[in-house]
């Protein structure tokens, strides 16, 4: 076979199983149910907050845990920050004893975030009584920024969740705190790049509300739900079995949350996703930080595909969770062929028309079917998450602006193959540091002393 044919062949292959991939995660989501809550006072609930100069939002965080979650023990862990994270957090800790925080120092600092949760673990160990009931200690994992919804630990504690001894983890859902502000960047910035802040925190709305939320509805089904950094349950006893198989609940990887959901399984436990309760985060409104953040996803999911003999050997995981977690984690080499194969492919089948048409004009004029095909198989499986959107979460919207979000979608989503290649780079070259992405806060700071100074 002809490589151009063979290029077309496997384009083709790749074209299916996407589209496959997008109706068997819509369908779960579209036909989910609501879950049931259940009595949060029957567990221990703790927070671990991760935080590296965090000093814009932390004290606001605390407070807001505090206030919303009582009985909430809230371990901030301070990853060696050069600002005031750690003294906001002791004058808070002073005043209330379920505030403590967890310091940690350079050499030993620094070192990703799954290091600094591990410490935050072993204080934890250290700290509650022998005696206590480690199967009915949640750990909840919780941005610096992060704001949980009011009924998280209530459907945390339902019988889809934690009332059921089976279940090791859960993850809520998770929404963007700043989806409606009008000015996402601070007011020094022109118009142009204002709307084009508003686009990006729309479209990272959109894909956490709708498109990843439906991937987790599959994983439900599949029992291969994986964790995120943030809004991350987990049953203390379960972290204590995994770091007997692993020597840490937490390990390198630059994706160590869904990491965890991978080794929670192999423990023997399963993972569920909570649809009805959420966390919100801080979408960010600058291509640059979010390019930052998206590579360091896709690299973590590429080094997480070592695990991929583990969980094809493991009878822990079904049949369907080992075919679901095969993909997720090869999702990123399949994207690097695309980038190769689609503009192969179409070269190809453009020199092939031209040559059998006579002349590029009879090939344009006789090939008006492209149109529609790229409609059906290239923009509406993005697009149509805008317009669930608009009906599920922005019901105020016109149909004109869900429209306006369907294409900005599609666009928005080429970002991925920016991230793979930066991804794959740093992966060759070896470098597999955690990089911080900035608060929007800690930005608008940094452009104040500037200009004091």
């Amino acid at each position: 076979m002809p490589a151009s044919e063979s290029a077309q062949a496997l384009a083709f292959v790749l074209l299916v199983m996407f589209l496959a991939y997008v109706l068997l995660i819509l369908v779960p989501f579209l036909r989910r149910q609501k879950d049931p809550e259940g009595d949060p006072g029957q567990f221990g609930w703790h927070v671990f907050v991760p935080c590296r100069d965090e000093e814009t939002v932390i004290g606001a965080t605390i407070e807001r845990l505090r206030t919303s979650f009582p009985s909430v023990h809230v371990w901030v862990i301070d990853d060696a920050s050069d600002d005031s994270t750690a003294s906001i957090v002791e004058s808070a800790a002073a005043s209330d004893p379920f505030v403590h925080l967890v310091r940690r120092h350079r050499p030993h600092a620094r070192q990703g975030k799954g290091a600094a949760l591990n410490e935050a673990y072993r204080v934890l160990s250290r700290w509650l009584p022998r005696d206590a009931d480690r199967s009915h200690t949640v750990v909840a994992v919780v941005d610096a920024d992060g704001r949980l919804a009011p009924n998280a630990f209530h459907q945390a504690a339902g019988p889809r969740a934690f009332a059921n001894p089976a279940i090791g983890a859960a993850q809520a859902a998770v929404w963007m705190s700043n989806r409606d502000d009008a000015t996402p960047l601070d007011g020094e910035h022109s118009r142009l790049r204002q709307a084009w802040g508003r686009y990006l925190v729309r479209m990272q709305d959109i894909e956490f509300r709708t498109t990843i939320a439906a991937m987790q509805c599959l994983r439900l089904r599949t029992f291969s739900v994986g964790l995120g950094g943030n809004g991350q349950f987990s049953r203390l006893s379960a972290l204590d079995r995994v770091s007997e198989m692993s020597g840490n609940p937490w390990h390198g990887s630059l994706l160590e949350d869904y990491e965890l959901g991978v080794h929670v399984v192999l423990a023997g436990y399963q993972n569920t996703y909570m649809h009805d309760t959420h966390v919100e985060q801080e979408a960010l409104p600058s291509t640059r930080r979010l390019l930052t953040q998206r590579v360091r996803w896709c690299q973590g999911g590429m080094q997480c595909a070592r695990y991929l003999p583990s969980i094809f050997r493991s009878e822990n995981f079904t049949n369907a969770g080992s075919l679901e977690a095969t993909y997720f984690l090869l999702l990123p080499f399949i994207q690097l062929a695309g980038i190769v194969l689609w503009p192969a492919a179409f070269i190809a089948m453009v020199a092939s028309g031209t040559l059998y048409a006579g002349s590029f004009a009879l090939f344009l004029a006789q090939a008006w079917w492209l149109i529609p095909l790229i409609l059906v198989t290239g923009i509406a499986p993005f697009g149509i998450w805008a317009i669930i959107y608009r009906q599920q979460v922005a019901r105020e919207a016109s149909i004109g602006a869900a429209i306006g979000w369907a294409f900005g979608y599609w666009l928005y989503m080429y970002q991925t193959y920016i991230s793979v290649v930066r991804a794959l780079t740093r992966l060759v070259l070896g470098k597999d540091n955690w990089t911080k992405t900035r608060r929007n806060a800690e930005r608008d700071n940094l452009r104040l002393v500037a200009r004091e100074t």
